[in-house]
């Protein structure tokens, strides 16, 4: 197998992850933002937003599907 294939197949294996952190975890942030809600734990907005988005492309990768 070459370099490209194998660094694909991470990058495959690593693309929800990517997706909870660069995506999820600022969106959550700005919508606890935008509605004025309170952070759980006293964290702030993008703690929190990171925390979760992490956990959920964790999740979505180790069961390899979203819903």
């Amino acid at each position: 197998m070459s370099n490209f294939a194998r660094s694909k197949g991470n990058l495959n294996a690593l693309g929800p992850v990517l997706f909870g952190v660069a995506f999820l975890a600022p969106l959550i942030a700005q919508s606890f933002e935008a509605a004025s809600l309170p952070v759980p734990l006293g964290l702030d907005p993008i703690t929190f937003g990171l925390a979760l988005g992490l956990s959920l492309g964790v999740i979505a990768s180790l069961r390899g599907r979203w819903i």
